[in-house]
């Protein structure tokens, strides 16, 4: 695995890839592109993902085994999303995040969202759902300390996390219906997406007060058995 050896480079990386060039990325994709070439913006959402995970790496050993178990919750999300209607996906993304860092599951949450969609179809609305869930999890490995110290909290933030996906996904809905983006639009967007919004942040609650403590006891054996 490629290692980024400058600190000061990682630390740039780390806040220029989620916050800025992604978002931006997506939105151009969205705006100023053919919707047939949406798989090349999906495309480069992964290797933006996978330099960011790097940016997160300070020893080739450690990236390496930290991918291994990012690949692994990466095929759980993927299978989970087969459950109709309430999906771990979301779930499982962050607690890889709060164990294995936000790198980690800002990687599983984008890349869940890409590979199952070889299934549920992909379209112009896969970079929004990469997003979407790749935020999710690195804004819960930022906030891991208080979330893995109050279980109250990691419930809250599940469902907060529902919402949140909602405001992202509506703004691919806005453009999608205008062709621009619309404030207003977006807000009867916002309104009618209410009952999935309620049913996903209901599935993040459930599967985060059932998964959260077994799954995470497993993630810790690991990572001090492997010295991750």
């Amino acid at each position: 695995m490629i290692v980024i050896k400058n600190s000061s480079l990682r630390n740039v990386l780390r806040i220029i890839i989620p916050f800025i060039i992604m978002p931006l990325v997506v939105l151009i994709g969205a705006i100023f592109l053919n919707e047939k070439r949406h798989l090349f913006i999906s495309l480069g959402l992964v290797f933006l993902s996978l330099i960011f995970f790097v940016s997160g790496v300070e020893k080739k050993n450690l990236g390496t085994r930290r991918l291994v178990m990012v690949s692994v919750m990466t095929a759980l999300c993927v299978v989970g999303r087969f459950i109709p209607f309430f999906q771990p996906i979301t779930a499982i993304t962050v607690i890889t995040a709060i164990y294995l860092g936000g790198e980690s599951g800002f990687l599983v949450g984008a890349s869940s969202a890409f590979l199952s969609n070889f299934y549920f179809g992909q379209g112009p609305w896969t970079p929004f759902q990469m997003l979407a869930w790749g935020l999710v999890g690195l804004i819960a490995g930022h906030l891991s300390n208080p979330l893995l110290k109050r279980k109250w909290l990691l419930i809250l933030y599940g469902i907060l996390a529902g919402v949140l996906y909602s405001f992202i996904m509506d703004v691919w809905s806005t453009l999608w219906y205008n062709g621009s983006f619309n404030f207003d639009l977006y807000k009867v967007s916002l309104m009618t997406a209410i009952p999935h919004t309620a049913i996903y942040s209901i599935s993040n609650f459930i599967f985060l007060y059932i998964c959260a403590d077994p799954i995470g006891k497993k993630l810790s054996r690991i990572k001090t058995k492997y010295g991750i």
